[in-house]
């Protein structure tokens, strides 16, 4: 039975129906996308604004909003099967290829009828090529037991008995090996994953090891790390110039019942934007407060450039001859913070003066300093110096107790500190440096409770230096830690303790890839 014909009106209504459908769908999806960027865009400020913070509440609103993207992204990739195009006519998707070091495994699909016969005639078959598309697929966790066996022999004419040595033991009659306890501690420090949850995932393998038990091979693991920590902290002393920076963190403080707070400090050395080949090396240090006798003592004799936060603590070092190079983003980070609240031209002014410093930073990064000197004193010099009589001119007309003036202030009671990388070209702009290796912590300190005790906190530091020093040196932790402490668990020889540092290591071509990584 044929369908009714449709009248030219009917036909020109369902066109003009379906083309309406057709932009409220256009523009939900472009409302969506909108609110996609408009999120990562208040992540983005949000973060900015995080480091340093102390109230929690800001990073709740990061994650909740990441949450919300997420769902977003999700939502927008993932459309209805029936509304999907065929392979034949999808747009084809950016071409990127998967890393060349993990391992592959070939899997041939052939045709179902053989790789022999035509299912059509049934002629021979003959190669004429093939197609390839690689995927990333994952192995699961697995944990495994390693049986160490040591035969006896008895020799058949002095009776000799003969027998390799026992092999070296992660933990004093336990049942770890070396790459478990590198495990167990980088998913603590590295991935920020607490003790009792890597107890839960276990068990859920079926694999029941008590949460003390844990905390005592994180413990053994620090111990054995304590001669790579000590070689760390010393190639840091021994820098010309060296970034410091330091965060809260949480300690359980039983006697009052309730959590002190103590600090973390990071002292960095890193060469790297100056074109120098130096290895970068990433100390950590663990008070229970936050008093100027703490970098007074980790710094002791300390006498080249300290890049560091206006915090008075530092102080003291500098009149013992260390030089202060002040930070350019903690002084945008004052004007951007009142920009947020309440856009002025000024406010605009200034933070785009200051973007035009880090568009020359941009430019000579990773050029040798002569260049990056050359290039201060030609393109950066007159900006700062214009950028000087802005804030004069802006400070003369403001009232010295409003929040612009304070901030302003802020920047020009350090101003010979803040210039001093316009002299020389081994200097950086910001303390960026320092505050990258503590955002890791910030991260850590919303998963856990950072520390049991000042121990905890000492030991959590030691731990930090390892893991922060193997990346910043292209090296990856898990592997790292495993095979050293193996090494130094077996009498690895104090004269040459320095090939066992992150920059010196290379990681042996025979140590397997750890399954429960």
């Amino acid at each position: 039975m044929s369908e009714a014909p449709v009248s030219p009106a009917d036909a020109t209504a369902r066109i003009a129906a379906l083309e309406a459908l057709l932009a409220r769908a256009n523009a939900a999806l472009a409302a969506r996308d909108l609110l996609i960027d408009s999120l990562r865009g208040q992540i983005a400020r949000l973060r900015r604004m995080q480091f340093g913070a102390s109230s929690e509440k800001l990073g709740r609103e990061i994650e909740q909003l990441e949450l919300a993207l997420e769902e977003l992204e999700a939502e927008r990739d993932a459309a209805p099967v029936e509304a999907r195009p065929s392979e034949a006519t999808a747009r084809p998707a950016p071409v990127r290829s998967l890393p060349a070091h993990l391992p592959r495994e070939e899997v041939v699909h052939e045709p179902a009828s053989g790789a022999c016969t035509c299912p059509d005639c049934g002629g021979a078959l003959r190669r004429l090529g093939m197609d390839a598309h690689e995927i990333l697929d994952v192995v699961p966790v697995r944990w495994q037991v390693v049986r160490n066996v040591r035969p006896k022999y008895s020799c058949r004419v002095c009776d000799k008995i003969v027998q390799a040595p026992a092999p070296a033991s992660a933990v004093a009659r336990g049942k770890a090996s070396f790459a478990t306890l590198a495990h167990v501690v980088v998913s603590k420090f590295e991935h920020h994953l607490p003790l009792y949850r890597q107890a839960e995932m276990m068990a859920a393998q079926g694999l029941d090891i008590d949460r003390s038990t844990l905390a005592g091979w994180a413990g053994q693991a620090a111990a054995l790390l304590d001669p790579v920590v000590a070689r760390i902290r010393d190639a840091v002393l021994h820098a010309d110039k060296i970034h410091a920076d330091d965060t809260p963190v949480p300690v359980l403080d039983p006697g009052r019942g309730k959590t002190a707070t103590g600090r973390l400090w990071v002292y960095a050395a890193d060469d790297q934007a100056s074109g120098s080949t130096a290895p970068r090396a990433t100390w950590y240090r663990f008070t229970p407060d936050r008093t100027a006798a703490h970098p007074l003592a980790h710094l002791a004799g300390f006498r080249g450039f300290l890049q560091a936060d206006a915090y008075a603590g530092y102080d003291e070092l500098y009149r013992a001859g260390a030089t202060e190079v002040a930070c350019w983003a903690h002084f945008r980070r004052k004007i951007f913070d009142l920009h947020e609240r309440t856009a002025t031209p000024l406010t605009t002014d200034i933070l785009e003066r200051i973007g035009a410093l880090y568009a020359v930073e941009a430019e000579v990064r990773g050029q040798p300093p002569d260049i990056r000197h050359r290039a201060r004193q030609e393109r950066s010099k007159p900006l700062v110096e214009a950028l000087r009589d802005v804030l004069d001119t802006a400070l003369r007309r403001l009232s010295p107790k409003s929040d612009m003036a304070k901030a302003i202030a802020y920047g020009t009671k350090r101003w010979p500190a803040l210039s001093r990388f316009l002299g020389d070209g081994r200097l950086e702009i910001d303390n960026n440096i320092a505050e990258r290796a503590l955002r890791g912590v910030a991260i850590g300190r919303r998963n856990r409770l950072f520390a049991g005790s000042r121990v905890g906190g000492e030991r959590a530091a030691a731990i930090y230096t390892v893991i922060q020093t193997c990346k910043a040196n292209d090296v990856d932790p898990q592997a790292y830690i495993a095979d050293v402490i193996a090494k130094i668990a077996s009498d690895w020889p104090a004269s040459r303790w320095d090939e066992l540092l992150p920059w010196n290591w290379n990681q042996p071509a025979d140590q397997p890839t750890a399954q429960a990584a």
